[in-house]
């Protein structure tokens, strides 16, 4: 994957699960970026409140969605819902390289280890070695850090990879679709894989 400077900009963006969904069927149908665009202006196809956040979402998918390659796009489509979360969380995952960081780190390591609780602890200490490791991360607020923590979180929940609880949360090792692990592999996709299923 393509690194990319650590970024708290996750805090002003969502899982976004059903507008992913609509900007893949929409270029698996022939159309453009630049159409989507045109089409999300007219017609407000992800439903924001505003023009600014229609816009700010439409931006968002467009860096998700280019961070994949065509290859996941039909598959995605052809895949069931609970891998097409995990799909979605992969294009977040590789436009986000301090949230892939985190699922490689923390989450990964709870699979190796066998472990089944997810504790805010554990995010915290992920963070502070962050702050450690980074100049720029070492800048941000505990405010910043904690809104980063909810949200790293709900993404994790959303897309099937922990439970809803409140608190520490149960972490559930997802079951990959043979295709999907096939395109992982065929895109030398590796440490997505690893992340995913907890391998060394």
């Amino acid at each position: 994957m393509k690194r990319t400077k650590y970024s708290a900009g996750m805090v002003k963006l969502s899982f976004w699960f059903s507008e992913f969904r609509k900007v893949i069927y929409l270029m698996n149908n022939g159309n453009s970026f630049e159409e989507i665009k045109r089409i999300n202006m007219e017609e407000n196809i992800f439903a924001a409140p505003s023009q600014a956040r229609a816009t700010q979402i439409f931006n968002a998918m467009v860096n998700r969605v280019k961070g994949l390659d065509p290859s996941f796009y039909r598959l995605f489509e052809q895949s069931d819902v609970s891998t097409q979360k995990i799909i979605t969380l992969m294009a977040i995952m590789q436009t986000d390289s301090l949230f892939f960081d985190f699922v490689y780190e923390v989450y990964r390591e709870k699979l190796i280890m066998g472990s089944q609780e997810l504790a805010d602890s554990e995010i915290r200490i992920f963070f502070k070695d962050k702050q450690i490791q980074s100049e720029k991360v070492a800048k941000w607020t505990d405010y910043t850090i904690k809104r980063l923590s909810t949200c790293y979180k709900t993404l994790l929940m959303e897309s099937g990879l922990t439970d809803r609880a409140v608190g520490n949360r149960k972490v559930l090792k997802p079951i990959l679709d043979q295709k999907l692990v096939e395109c992982l592999k065929n895109n030398g996709m590796d440490l997505m894989l690893h992340a995913l299923t907890g391998v060394r």
